[in-house]
């Protein structure tokens, strides 16, 4: 059967109509493998997808494999620090290259023929290539044949990746976020967050369709129901819509509560105004990027999909400054991850019910509130619009 028979062109454009109107997408694009790998090469390829957090690689000449949809890739700090994603295979018969992550030792060595690369991805070694005991053979040549790199880049700790490498430049794709975020933290600031030892990451396996996740976190319509302690101090009528543009959208609260214990408050950016202490933004980054950004702190889910009903989610609170990161602040960092992890527990139930309605033939896509289905309308809208230029 063909994605167009899956998921065909009407079911498309009654997702792009406008609000009042239109459908959400089809149950096919939230369980069909087939979709899934479509969308990895349509959907995440074209644009910047979040991939991993640097704090994963925690010294230079460190490599850590990672599966992204199905293709196996391996993120690489290099000897001068630098980041780099390679497609985890090797050059010579596609063995995948690193099985387990640790630190690089000399060279990244393929285990299958030995065939050796620096971290910088160039075949160093070809040991027995031209018989044995000769490391050369004529007409072959070590330059060219290296390990091949994914375009990749960093911002607020986070490796982002862009498949195609025909997307726009990083810097304009992030510029409309990092703009408006450093007007609260401070210009530069989004690169220099502190990510502690403890009570900074953590991860939530769901057995959902990670468009699940994202088209949740768009909204703050579920707050009462799936999220009654957070309700009790930042209810539905203090959450506002947030279009950013049309690849970036969410939740405003007008009501965050600063983080307290032991008798300690975490450290404020010092830039953030001073009659918005209470203020914090909630955006869904298209296509898998959940991000929050506080007086006090930052934090960013990655979806990392691993199936079309499975994702697992890897969060990251990052603070302030080095104050934030010490044993004095710890139990105020404690009770930042634990109000967070409670609040995607909770999320995961409702998401994962959503994955087990699409068994269902009576469900055609739902429909939207106009008012507060806004943010996940528009995430809907443009996943049709993605799936609609590939079959165009």
């Amino acid at each position: 059967m063909t994605i167009q028979h899956k998921l065909s062109k009407a079911s498309l454009e009654a997702v792009r109509q406008p609000i009042e109107s239109a459908s959400g997408m089809p149950n096919a694009a939230y369980t069909d493998f087939e979709l899934f790998e479509f969308e990895r090469d349509h959907v995440f390829a074209p644009t910047w997808a979040g991939l991993e957090f640097t704090s994963c690689l925690p010294q230079n000449s460190y490599a850590k494999p990672v599966d992204f949809m199905g293709l196996p890739l391996l993120l690489v700090r290099n000897t001068h620090g630098e980041i780099k994603v390679f497609h985890n295979v090797c050059s010579h018969r596609g063995r995948i290259l690193v099985d387990e992550e640790g630190p690089v030792r000399n060279l990244i060595r393929c285990p299958y023929h030995s065939w050796s690369y620096d971290t910088d991805g160039a075949l160093k070694s070809t040991p027995h290539i031209g018989g044995f005991g000769e490391n050369t053979a004529p007409g072959f040549s070590c330059e060219g044949n290296g390990l091949k790199e994914v375009r990749s880049a960093q911002w607020m700790g986070i490796i982002f990746i862009n498949l195609s490498g025909a997307g726009e430049s990083f810097t304009d794709f992030i510029g409309p976020l990092n703009q408006r975020w450093e007007a609260f933290t401070g210009a530069g600031v989004m690169e220099k967050l502190h990510v502690a030892s403890t009570y900074s990451n953590t991860e939530l396996a769901i057995t959902a369709n990670w468009k699940f996740a994202l088209e949740n976190y768009c909204e703050a319509y579920h707050l009462p129901w799936v999220h009654p302690n957070l309700n009790s101090y930042s209810p539905l009528n203090q959450h506002e819509n947030l279009e950013i543009n049309e690849y970036m959208t969410g939740q405003v609260t007008l009501n965050y509560t600063l983080a307290e214990a032991s008798g300690h408050t975490l450290p404020k950016f010092a830039a953030w105004p001073s009659d918005k202490h209470s203020y914090g933004e909630y955006v869904s980054l298209y296509p898998n990027l959940l991000l929050g950004m506080q007086v006090d702190h930052a934090f960013a889910v990655i979806l990392q999909p691993h199936s079309p009903s499975t994702t697992l989610e890897k969060l990251q609170i990052a603070y302030v400054n080095e104050e934030a990161t010490q044993q004095s602040m710890q139990a105020c960092r404690e009770a930042v991850m634990a109000s967070w992890r409670l609040v995607f527990e909770e999320d995961a139930v409702a998401v994962e019910g959503m994955q087990r309605g699409r068994a269902s033939p009576g469900f055609k896509g739902g429909v939207f509130s106009p008012v507060l289905d806004s943010p996940s309308h528009a995430f809907h809208k443009w996943v049709a619009d993605n799936y609609a230029k590939a079959l165009s």
